[in-house]
């Protein structure tokens, strides 16, 4: 069993309370996310997260199967950080802090996810023959949609 880290940073023109109005609500995830996840939220939801508040979705991230994922929000400093906790769903573990920075000309977003695969040292083979890629997609995706979005800042 490994655990691994994915991080990201991108830089947005977009104020630090503009992009934290659109990051903590949850109904902004399914923009985020790519189609062919089919990506729902099945709970009510308030507009903005808050400590504790735990959400369910159903999503198909691999091979067209659905998964109840439920996640937890463990942490939140408005408006520079969240912390989301998977409770129920695919991975052992999966612990996603999202850091909101101010910086010149706009906000520098950091995620940061480590997770654990169930299944031992097989996680571990179907993580380096799936899970990283499809991971590095979906990120992408985002990466993609919040460049449109808000537009970008060039990182030096």
């Amino acid at each position: 069993m490994s655990l691994y880290v994915l991080k990201r940073v991108q830089r947005l023109r977009v104020s630090l309370d503009e992009a934290w109005s659109f990051f903590s609500n949850p109904t902004n995830l399914s923009r985020i996310t790519p189609p062919d996840m089919d990506f729902s939220i099945v709970s009510d939801t308030p507009d903005e997260i808050h400590e504790g508040l735990i959400i369910e979705y159903r999503v198909r991230p691999l091979l067209s199967i659905p998964v109840t994922w439920i996640t937890e929000i463990t942490h939140v400093k408005e408006p520079y950080y969240f912390t989301d906790e998977q409770r129920i769903g695919p991975y052992r573990i999966w612990h996603h802090e999202h850091r909101f920075d101010k910086i010149e000309g706009g906000t520098e977003m950091t995620d940061t996810v480590h997770y654990v695969l169930p299944f031992g040292f097989i996680g571990d083979i179907i993580h380096s023959l799936i899970v990283r890629r499809r991971l590095i997609r979906i990120f992408d995706f985002r990466r993609e949609y919040l460049r449109d979005k808000f537009g970008e800042i060039e990182q030096n």
